[in-house]
């Protein structure tokens, strides 16, 4: 079944063009105009998918997001947003959002990021974060310094409930967006092996948005904020000019 796309944009222009080539692209759009209709349409037809301009009179997106998220609405969301900063990609991402795309956008980068966030609405299997090395199965071999079973994975003092969609550094509870949750998944079960950028977009994101994105990087100091903690080691390091790599040193 065609899966439904609630779109949020002030902007006629942009929003009867997006709307047409989400349509085109065999998606159900249900496209309004400001944020009080974009919760209106939300309670009352649970869209599949949400994007919302960050922008817009009255109810910006990102009231419109925090509202949701409080409310324990985990749908993801993609913001649109013409701010270039990393302080407001930052704040779109502390409302509850799973990814941004910067105006103006490739409508491929849309859809590329929206069918990257539709895939992770699926349940979680054990495996499905791994990331192959030369000789490697990586449903089979998994690296020596995590653990996991069908439901829990543990590495690094950072243990996941993939199905409750759940994560704990220690004894304290993390409280992660949906793509915090796979990212730290992907590092968890890859711990001690330094993941390029390229494999982590295409797993996280199933696109890479090449060498000018700062998408990886701001996702990752997010997730490092909510990871640390005074007096504790650093979990997730950088290999300059490679990558990511989660290690308890």
């Amino acid at each position: 079944m065609p899966q439904n796309v609630l779109l949020a944009e002030d902007d006629r222009a942009i929003r009867h063009a997006l709307e047409r080539a989400l349509t085109l692209e065999g998606y159900e759009v249900t496209a309004v105009a400001d944020g009080v209709e974009a919760l209106a349409q939300a309670h009352r037809t649970p869209p599949d998918v949400l994007v919302l301009d960050v922008m817009m009179p009255g109810i910006d997106g990102l009231q419109v997001c925090r509202v949701l998220r409080a409310e324990g609405n985990r749908t993801p969301i993609l913001m649109l947003t013409a701010l270039v900063e990393t302080a407001d990609r930052i704040a779109g991402l502390d409302a509850g959002a799973d990814d941004y795309v910067l105006k103006p956008f490739d409508v491929e980068e849309v859809f590329a990021r929206l069918r990257a966030l539709l895939r992770r609405t699926s349940p979680v299997t054990a495996g499905s974060g791994a990331v192959p090395g030369p000789g490697t199965d990586p449903a089979r071999d998994a690296p020596a310094s995590a653990t996991a079973t069908d439901r829990q994975i543990e590495a690094a003092g950072i243990r996941m409930d993939l199905q409750a969609r759940r994560a704990w550094r220690r004894t304290r509870e993390l409280e992660l967006t949906r793509t915090e949750f796979e990212l730290l998944e992907l590092l968890v079960r890859n711990a001690e092996i330094v993941l390029d950028h390229s494999t982590i977009y295409d797993r996280i994101w199933g696109y890479d948005f090449g060498p000018g994105s700062k998408n990886l990087a701001v996702y990752v100091g997010y997730l490092r904020r909510k990871l640390d903690e005074p007096g504790a080691p650093q979990l997730i390091h950088t290999v300059r000019g490679v990558g990511y790599v989660l290690r308890e040193d």
